[in-house]
């Protein structure tokens, strides 16, 4: 199924397939009024070249290209999944403290018939106001709160937990520091750190700085294909390395942010593959994929005990960033 009932929006990098495609369908309406064995040829060539022009352009992406996928405003969000994996799937608001911050869901899902687990993630929005109401994906203090208590809810009856992450970070506004934002990402680094259950957190889209940390510490850190995950956004590290707007490209680049460098630093455990083109193209294909990993990885942890799991998730952290002195 695609992405949604509008024509999917091409990104600049995108623009010859797209040119190409125009070309496909104006043969094609021309091949409609008059029958013709050189149109068909003709188009035949087309469709050939759109496919080869299609492989050879999302095989040789570089990570600016990944950036502007990971960002793509069609991409699936959080509910797309959810509504995927349990369309009875119960919705859980308000953190007990002061408010319901909409840029967090939070919920219970029964991804198969021995799998009941606790989910949250972020919600960037489709429509302006929808992006307005969830700060366009930056959560609020009352939206990390909000997932603590899930998290402590979890803990209670020992139920997993997978958390979804598609944020640019967390909400750098005045209420957000006036409401201790720096407080509320703290408290669920030190109680992520402590579950003795297991934790499965996946970068959807972007992975944005402390605002991603604080509901990604988990026993596995999975990646969609064309998700990204870095301290800092590509526009801030090129503002402050080189001054410059004009040098995202190289601040992508060095970062090392794409996937499959995540992975290769021993970061994340996984990389999914998504639909050729992005998770946009087919929602239904790019859920079934995250949700089979999620499934084997759930199971997998399940084997553990509680102190093996909370162990196990502070051995991946005290992993990352090693070295060897010789």
């Amino acid at each position: 199924m695609a992405a949604t009932d509008k024509k999917i929006v091409p990104l600049e990098f995108e623009q010859p397939l797209a040119l190409l495609a125009q070309q496909i369908e104006a043969l094609e309406k021309q091949l409609a009024e008059n029958q013709s064995p050189d149109l068909d040829q003709d188009l035949q060539r087309l469709h050939d070249q759109y496919d080869h022009l299609r492989r050879s352009l999302y095989t040789n992406l570089r990570p600016i290209d990944h950036l502007a996928l990971a960002r793509h405003p069609q991409r699936p969000y959080t509910r797309d999944y959810f509504l995927r994996w349990d369309p009875s799937w119960t919705e859980m608001h308000g953190d007990r403290h002061a408010a319901d911050d909409p840029a967090m869901v939070c919920g219970f899902l029964r991804l198969a018939d021995d799998v009941k687990v606790v989910a949250l993630g972020t919600q960037k929005g489709r429509t302006l106001r929808d992006r307005q109401v969830c700060n366009f994906g930056s959560p609020q203090p009352e939206g990390y709160r909000k997932a603590l208590k899930l998290f402590h809810h979890a803990e209670k009856f020992g139920l997993p937990i997978v958390t979804l992450i598609d944020t640019p970070g967390a909400y750098p506004g005045m209420t957000a520091e006036e409401h201790n934002q720096a407080e509320a990402i703290a408290k669920n680094l030190f109680e992520m750190s402590g579950l003795t259950v297991p934790v499965i957190a996946v970068i959807t889209g972007e992975g944005g700085s402390g605002g991603a940390l604080a509901i990604g510490v988990g026993n596995r850190l999975l990646m969609l294909e064309h998700s990204v995950y870095s301290v800092i956004s590509p526009e801030g590290c090129a503002s402050i390395l080189w001054r410059s707007s004009d040098r995202v490209a190289d601040a992508c680049q060095a970062m090392k942010m794409t996937a499959k460098d995540i992975h290769q630093l021993g970061v994340a455990d996984e990389v999914i593959p998504e639909f050729l083109g992005g998770a946009h193209h087919d929602y239904d294909h790019t859920a079934r994929s995250l949700k089979d990993a999620i499934l084997r990885h759930v199971r997998d942890l399940a084997k553990l005990t509680p102190a093996q799991l909370r162990q196990d998730r502070q051995n991946k952290y005290r992993k990352i960033g090693s070295y060897l002195e010789r």
